[in-house]
């Protein structure tokens, strides 16, 4: 035993492998995304919209209103405080992320994480790869009907220890979350976030067309299971065919030691606070659907959350603070991230040249060939999403033009929503931009070169899928 992990040791410190894997930090390669938009703003055209009231009191843009002004180039002083400026903007994911891994950190206190992965371990010890599509549907339901792919955040530290011990490792861990929530979210049948909000910008019945998006939920997911199960399965027999084998060594030292030698079981307070999860996530489900809770709102909760499911549990509200203290630690970087990744929409909106790509490529979509529009909008939304991650923001900034120009060229509007929907979603675990996804590679320890390499494959299946699910849409006419 002692042999082989020596090897293992002296196999992580080889030089030349050492030199083969090194990448550009995280935040090198957001610097270089904020450094090349703001040349961009002396080189592309300034150009705005006219902002007028949207729907639930949100902002949204007059689409027949854009016009060209003054440049105004990003100078010195701007691009210094994009960054900070970045983290002010996206204050709300920042302290969503914050307070997400303060409630993990306290239930981690509890004993009721641990509780779970034992029982699951144990349950699944002789048919291990059930529980990837039990996580996926559940994982990915829960996110089409709320729309928080911030959720992943939350699933990550909770499910990885399970995976380990399972005997696969974190790419699976971090794939079933970013894939479930992103296969729910994008299809979204019932998703306030993008659904919802661009049928609204669009004119169109809240969650009209309902059968075709619940046949795209079950296509979506079906892949992103199948996809997971085939890696999942790969890494099972030969671990050492894992992309992050290395970076896993202490986690399946730790892991596999715990789960083989502690049986968990729960005590009365224990089972009591596990209903109170439960009805407190209900409540959560309630509040998003029915009362417009977003990120806010449920930050919120999760502070009662944490505090009521910890008393009850038996911890002290000493225990409590330094839970949420632990969880504040351990999400720091992620949550920093969120904020560099703002930055570069940041730059883009102060040198106003946001509108003029959005101006431009909505022109793009209008040459597009009949036949082929609703594929041209759908790409369009997904190079737009490089810029801006947020499916809310996205929908705001572009449905307005988008939904008008589809009458002009015989798309229609719900099918103008799923191109949205589409090009928003699949991209949001590709893009270095999009904050959360890079926060949770980095709860998980997996580096976005290594997600490219596992995830460019899948991406081209829901690339090809999308496709044809805009070119039926395209040719029934489909407007729910």
């Amino acid at each position: 035993m002692s042999v082989e992990r020596s090897s293992k040791i002296n196999l992580n410190h080889h030089p030349r492998v050492k030199n083969k894997m090194t990448m550009p930090h995280i935040y090198v390669i957001l610097f270089i995304f904020i450094a090349l938009a703001s040349i961009a703003t002396y080189i592309i055209p300034a150009g705005v919209y006219e902002r007028i009231p949207g729907p639930e009191g949100r902002t949204t843009i007059d689409p027949n209103s854009y016009h060209a002004v003054e440049q105004s180039p990003i100078g010195v002083v701007e691009f210094m405080t994009a960054i900070p400026r970045g983290l002010v903007a996206a204050g709300e994911v920042v302290f969503f992320t914050f307070i997400i891994g303060g409630l993990f950190a306290v239930i981690k206190r509890t004993g009721l994480i641990e509780i779970g992965v034992d029982k699951l371990t144990r349950r699944f010890s002789t048919k291990s790869v059930m529980v990837i599509p039990v996580l996926v549907i559940l994982f990915a339901t829960v996110c089409s009907l709320i729309g928080t792919q911030e959720l992943s955040l939350v699933y990550v530290p909770v499910i990885l220890p399970l995976m380990i011990a399972l005997g696969y490792d974190s790419m699976v861990a971090v794939a079933i979350a970013l894939i479930a929530t992103t296969a729910g979210f994008t299809t979204g049948f019932l998703n306030p976030i993008n659904t919802g909000l661009g049928q609204k910008l669009s004119g169109l019945p809240v969650f009209s067309g309902l059968e075709l998006r619940i046949i795209a939920f079950i296509v979506f997911v079906l892949i992103g299971v199948v996809y997971i199960i085939r890696y999942a399965q790969k890494v099972k027999k030969n671990p050492m065919a894992s992309l992050v084998y290395e970076e896993d060594s202490k986690k399946r030292i730790q892991y596999h030691t715990k789960s083989a030698s502690t049986v968990y079981k729960a005590t009365s307070r224990q089972r009591f606070a596990s209903v109170l999860l439960l009805i407190f996530f209900g409540l959560l489900v309630y509040g998003v659907l029915t009362q417009g809770w977003f990120m806010v709102e449920m930050a919120g909760l999760f502070i009662v959350m944490g505090i009521v499911v910890g008393r009850i549990s038996g911890l002290t509200f000493s225990d409590i603070c330094e839970g949420f203290n632990e969880g504040f630690r351990e999400v720091l970087v992620g949550a920093f991230i969120v904020g560099v990744a703002r930055a570069v929409a940041v730059v883009m909106e102060d040198g106003l040249v946001m509108d003029t790509i959005v101006n431009s490529l909505g022109n793009v979509v209008g040459e597009f060939p009949a036949v082929f529009s609703a594929i041209g909008m759908f790409i369009v939304q997904m190079l737009f999403n490089f810029l801006v991650p947020s499916g809310s923001g996205q929908a705001l900034v572009t449905m307005p033009i988008m939904a008008p120009l589809s009458d002009l060229i015989g798309v229609t509007r719900q099918t103008a929503v799923l191109a949205y929907q589409f090009g928003d979603g699949i991209g949001n675990i590709l893009y270095p931009t999009s904050g959360y996804f890079m926060a949770t590679l980095a709860l998980a320890g997996v580096s976005w070169q290594k997600w490219v390499r596992f995830y460019l494959p899948l991406f081209s299946m829901w690339f090809v899928a999308a496709i044809i699910f805009l070119i039926f849409a395209q040719v029934i006419q489909w407007n729910g």
